[in-house]
């Protein structure tokens, strides 16, 4: 997934003057551009502090222990935005507590035919079906091999596996994808819940699932320091599938769950539905995904075991959908489509509310 063309602004207000234009131009293309010029920007010592100054600021009453990792605050950007680790250091300007790149696989691939992002801006929501494009794994980690790291930003390593590789082998794509990323990444998420590589939500099954954590969570224990080994899962799951995924993750020993990913349902959308249909396929993320994502939430918190934590992912565009998140259990949460409405503000004003209304979660 892709979208950053709202970064840029200088002013709050000059983001929603440039709003309505940048929306005309394709998420994707826009994306790209933006990011090009964000990186420029940072380059800038002045522009460089003007941005850190408008959106940082930490202080030891957001920091969180999750995990066995500390975290300087508990809002991050959710994977898909910096699939290839190209933007950590201008990214970070933003303020997130940590971030986390990917969907990375073990040999590049182009993703899904373009165009394959859409707005719907009456539901500030997307629809994506990128298809896990990537340089792969190897490109990300040359890049983090010479990345100055900002100080204290946790990042975190979402794997997946390659469209052409068949299902019986996707072990081995994640295997490959954990083995050389464990020496830069500060943790990782299993992807079997993206709805736009065929095939992958079958991974959640529990058979293929348990062999799937097992073997990697085996391998993960082998050398140097352990990474927390979460999953990531979709928001479609009946709670029969939740109470399967909650049970192996505690004989995996995982460290937490990630809920949610993106949904093929359509409902609830006010977009008119021949807009939606005409798009096509894709997995909806943004504002409709909050309630459900709030579900799926709450219910893991009720029946994971109480020393595996949660990160909640979903509908993030405001300081109460933030807050939603953590009366439903969340111990950190991601946010990604909201920034593209609510304009890079977000993580600011959610900090904002978390210091006047502290959560313990």
């Amino acid at each position: 997934m892709v979208g950053a063309h709202y970064l840029c602004r200088p002013m709050p207000s000059l983001y929603h003057l440039l709003q309505p234009v940048l929306f005309r131009l394709d998420a994707e293309k826009a994306h790209h551009l933006t990011m090009g010029t964000l990186q420029n920007l940072a380059d800038i010592p002045p522009a460089h502090d003007l941005m850190k100054k408008m959106w940082q600021g930490d202080d030891q009453h957001l920091s969180r222990q999750v995990f066995g990792l500390t975290f300087k605050n508990p809002i991050g950007l959710a994977a898909g935005f910096d699939k290839n680790a190209q933007y950590i250091r201008e990214l970070a300007l933003l303020g997130f507590g940590y971030i986390e790149i990917g969907t990375l696989t073990p040999r590049p691939q182009i993703g899904n035919p373009k165009p394959r992002l859409f707005r719907l801006p009456e539901d500030r929501a997307l629809i994506n079906r990128m298809g896990f494009n990537n340089e792969g794994v190897d490109a990300a980690v040359r890049r983090l091999e010479i990345l100055n790291r900002p100080e204290g930003l946790i990042l975190g390593g979402n794997i997946g596996k390659n469209k052409d590789t068949p299902n019986e082998k996707a072990v081995e794509d994640y295997l490959i994808c954990l083995k050389k990323l464990k020496p830069w990444v500060d943790y990782f998420v299993v992807n079997v819940s993206s709805p736009n590589t065929p095939g992958l939500r079958e991974l959640q099954d529990k058979e293929p699932l348990r062999r799937l954590l097992l073997t990697l969570q085996e391998e993960n224990q082998k050398h140097g320091r352990v990474r927390p080994l979460l999953l990531k899962i979709a928001p479609d799951l009946e709670h029969s599938q939740l109470n399967d995924i909650v049970e192996i993750s505690a004989e995996a020993k995982l460290a937490g769950l990630v809920a949610t990913n993106t949904t093929i349902s359509r409902d609830p959308l006010v977009t008119e539905a021949t807009t939606w249909q005409e798009i096509g396929a894709g997995g909806l993320s943004g504002a409709p995904l909050r309630e459900r994502s709030n579900d799926v939430l709450g219910y893991l918190s009720k029946h994971c075991p109480a020393n595996m934590p949660l990160i909640g992912v979903g509908g993030i565009d405001s300081p109460a959908s933030a807050r939603e998140k953590f009366a439903n259990g969340a111990s950190l949460i991601q946010v990604y489509s909201g920034l593209i409405f609510a304009g890079p503000q977000l993580v600011k004003s959610i900090k904002t509310d978390l210091r006047l209304h502290p959560v313990t979660n």
